[in-house]
């Protein structure tokens, strides 16, 4: 029996790399299970033109929202750094 091809997983991985539609690749900017801080930081991030994306959020309904799943906050690799200093400055100004 011959077995056929096996594609290289880094390949695999890579193509599944979620990707702004720009084309940029996404990068996690933060996990959290407070749906509340989430949905904040996402108007944060959209006031200041920064393209945000949710992800795990349909699983983590899926599993009965336990908080075993967080859910991640994507951005554009380009926008991380901004997106890392914005958040810094909104959490510290809410305190």
């Amino acid at each position: 029996m011959t077995v056929g091809p096996v594609k290289c997983r880094t390949v695999l991985a890579a193509a599944a790399l979620p990707r702004h539609a720009t084309g940029c690749l996404m990068k996690e900017l933060l996990r959290t299970n407070d749906i509340v801080r989430l949905s904040w930081l996402q108007a944060v991030l959209n006031d200041a033109g920064i393209d945000c994306l949710v992800l795990d959020q349909h699983t983590s309904l899926v599993e009965g929202s336990i908080g075993a799943i967080q859910r991640r906050l994507m951005v554009s690799e380009r926008d991380l750094a901004r997106a890392t200093a914005l958040v810094a400055q909104a959490e510290a100004a809410s305190r």
